[in-house]
């Protein structure tokens, strides 16, 4: 019994150590190459591996996609997850196995990318570039 105390007290502990240090980088003000947004940032949570995307289009690029979907919303917010490789974070796949995109981003880098890999055959294409990082440690 006390080793299985012991155990569940060294689990506990393990956990609490890891959530000390997250880091959290927020990309904001970034533009974009065909839209106008009033908003557009980026939130990495590196400890959730989680990314949130804030955006508030301008009336140009509302009235653009509103014509073909009325289901679009002048302000939106979605979360994607995300993992690192290489130095890099990305989403999650999105997409078919043969063809899927992800957002790419670099660490202390404005900008912003789109991978898109159709076949085996990988493609990188800047998106955006964000005037403003902000890095946060959090500590528990």
């Amino acid at each position: 019994m006390k080793k299985n105390n012991f155990f569940i007290f060294f689990i506990l502990i393990f956990f609490t150590f890891l959530k000390l240090n997250a880091e959290i980088i927020i990309l904001s003000k970034c533009d974009h190459k065909e839209d106008g947004f009033l908003k557009n940032e980026y939130i990495l949570d590196l400890n959730e591996l989680t990314m949130t995307r804030n955006y508030v289009y301008n009336e140009k690029t509302y009235q653009k996609y509103r014509i073909t979907d009325l289901s679009v919303k002048k302000s939106n917010s979605y979360i994607r997850n995300i993992y690192e490789e290489g130095g890099k974070i990305l989403t999650l796949k999105h997409g078919y196995p043969q063809f899927y995109t992800q957002i790419l981003f670099e660490k202390d880098k404005q900008e912003i990318f789109i991978k898109a890999v159709l076949n085996d055959i990988e493609s990188v294409s800047k998106v955006s570039t964000c005037k403003k990082i902000e890095k946060f440690d959090q500590q528990s």
